[in-house]
């Protein structure tokens, strides 16, 4: 079996949020880089703990980013990817990261492709069905559960009021979040095999993005809170109905 793994470059939780160039980009400068929780965590670990079942099974990593990402890449070998592609682009459009990826998928014909929900800096939660209708195969989103049975795929997801279980066949495209798998740490027997194992980077095909960034704005700050004294509750009353409008 040959899985195709779609991973991200996103800044780390810890980042300090800032935008340049009149708030129309991101301010990178001295933020580090991570691979995207939601791809790490779940979509990659699974697919390698599908292998651990089938060491037959090849595991493929795809991204669309500049040399900048050859980092976290290597760190997703580590953990376990046998081959990386790097699209060689950098955009921020849904439709274009898709169809690129796509053109890696049909290239490679491959029986199964995990993403991850979403990337944690956009949440755009939309590649992962893109990708399928540009494929013409079956998805699955929001996994929190995949087992495999030869060809044939079961995922359970969650819906409004409880759990959804399906069955397809395989090619697919499945989107992972928390519970398909548990997170991992790279062994030094990983990081040290990652140096040797294949990075390719490929140019990106001819697409036209369909979106693109006008401008970013940070959330308003919080307001200060107002105490109320427990001997008060009229004042209580009366905020609530004057100014927050709640009764």
């Amino acid at each position: 079996m040959k899985i195709l793994v779609c991973i991200s470059k996103t800044p780390d939780t810890t980042a300090k949020v800032a935008f340049k160039d009149n708030n129309t980009k991101f301010a990178s400068e001295g933020v580090q880089w991570i691979i995207n929780p939601y791809d790490e965590w779940y979509s990659l670990v699974r697919a390698i703990e599908l292998k651990e079942k089938d060491p037959s099974t090849i595991i493929h990593l795809v991204t669309v980013a500049l040399a900048d990402a050859d980092p976290i890449i290597r760190k997703a070998l580590a953990l376990g990817g046998d081959e990386a592609i790097r699209i060689n682009a950098d955009s921020h459009d849904s439709y274009y990261i898709a169809a690129q990826l796509a053109e890696i998928a049909k290239q490679g014909s491959y029986d199964l492709i995990f993403t991850g929900k979403e990337t944690i800096d956009y949440n755009g939660s939309a590649i992962g069905g893109m990708l399928a209708e540009m494929l013409g195969l079956p998805y699955i989103s929001l996994a929190t559960k995949f087992d495999l049975s030869g060809t044939t795929a079961t995922a359970i997801r969650e819906i409004e009021g409880g759990e959804e279980t399906d069955e397809l066949s395989l090619p697919a495209v499945v989107s992972c979040q928390k519970g398909v798998a548990e997170q991992r740490i790279p062994n030094m027997k990983g990081i040290m095999g990652a140096r040797t194992k294949p990075l390719k980077v490929v140019e990106p095909i001819a697409i036209d993005p369909l979106t693109s960034v006008v401008s970013f704005e940070l959330p308003p700050q919080k307001a200060g809170v107002k105490l109320v004294p427990a001997d008060n509750p009229e004042e209580l009353v009366r905020l609530l109905h004057e100014e927050a409008k709640l009764i």
